[in-house]
């Protein structure tokens, strides 16, 4: 049988290397990230379903590894050291929470992410969970499968209510672009975002977090967890917040206090909540934001809609396989970039 070649259209991949392994902590990866390792002659490792860390710990010890494409399982420093052959991470992703970037620095191993893969999946999904808790359309698709003509006249009007947005990168700004169609004045903080583009020249950047929570009627938000944001929004905030104003939540479920979050839904100090991420997941079923009738939840599934399930997975593959072969990594793309002067052929590209 003759071995398998990189298809022509796959850009940026080098001559053929034989002899990789690559271990991806989840049972399975996306057809079109699968597929280009598989014609790399890649040997892929895959974490059997319903395993846990000590599954991935084990892999990692008995397996000579050569990149992990790292999905939401805990990767540790214990299983960064279990593993010597080890030499680059990759976040199917962005957030890299889960992953001890800290002890893969220590190693000399780069962890890098696939930016704006997924970011229009997530920002229809935001804007997805906005309209249902403004028009409260699951409810009344439950009053009405109970066999209730419950008809709601009380939904909230988006034309002319403030969106305030913390963090502005890919799905920030895809989400306020569709805002301010919809006629949403749109405020936004975010440290890292100086200038925007002409297309969003209606959007006020603030000086701070505390005044866009104070000002939007609609807050959305779309930061990485780290120990800044950790808590981000935490019951003093919550209280800052427009009485009767709607909290989105598509980052990560430790930004906000749940506690908290559950009490201001209670007392009406918000209107409603729509979740697509939670503080503990799966979702406990004795958590009190399932008896909450103004809060919507998802499942984390923000971004992972095929396409965007593709793209990352593209993404991830080619990340890792051009590092291996010898490529220069783009540190736009490596959480740890101060590594890449000090690796072997990591010139900057």
């Amino acid at each position: 049988m003759p071995e398998p070649i990189l298809p022509p259209q796959t850009p940026g991949v080098p001559q053929i290397h034989r002899g990789f392994t690559i271990f991806v902590t989840a049972p399975s990866l996306a057809a079109a990230g699968a597929d280009l390792l598989l014609q790399a002659g890649c040997r892929v490792l895959y974490l059997p379903q319903g395993s846990d860390g000590a599954a991935v710990h084990q892999l990692l010890a008995s397996e000579a590894i050569d990149a992990v494409i790292s999905r939401t399982v805990a990767l540790t420093a214990a299983d960064i050291a279990a593993c010597p052959t080890l030499r680059i991470i990759c976040k199917h992703g962005v957030g890299v929470s889960n992953i001890d970037v800290a002890a893969a620095t220590r190693r000399g191993i780069p962890v890098c992410v696939t930016p704006g893969a997924n970011a229009q999946s997530v920002a229809e999904m935001t804007l997805g969970l906005m309209f249902a808790v403004a028009r409260r359309i699951s409810w009344m698709d439950a009053e009405l499968r109970a066999g209730r003509w419950s008809r709601a006249q009380d939904g909230l009007e988006l034309h002319g209510r403030t969106l305030g947005l913390l963090g502005l990168g890919e799905v920030g700004q895809k989400v306020a672009a569709v805002a301010l169609a919809l006629g949403m004045p749109v405020l936004a903080f975010d440290p890292g975002v100086t200038e925007l583009p002409a297309s969003l020249k209606d959007v006020r950047l603030l000086p701070s977090a505390d005044a866009v929570i104070a000002a939007a009627d609609v807050l959305s938000l779309h930061v990485p967890l780290t120990a800044a944001t950790r808590g981000l929004m935490d019951a003093a905030r919550l209280a800052r917040m427009r009485r009767g104003a709607i909290l989105i939540n598509t980052a990560r479920g430790e930004v906000v206090d749940e506690a908290a979050l559950i009490a201001a839904l209670q007392s009406g100090q918000l209107r409603a909540a729509g979740l697509d991420t939670m503080a503990t997941e799966p979702l406990p079923a004795d958590s009190p934001l399932l008896q909450l009738p103004n809060v919507v939840l998802t499942p984390h599934v923000g971004g992972s809609t095929p396409a965007a399930l593709d793209a990352m997975a593209r993404g991830a593959a080619h990340s890792v396989l051009a590092f291996l072969q010898g490529l220069p990594t783009d540190p736009a793309t490596c959480i740890n970039a101060q590594l890449l002067p000090h690796l072997p052929h990591q010139d900057s590209p």
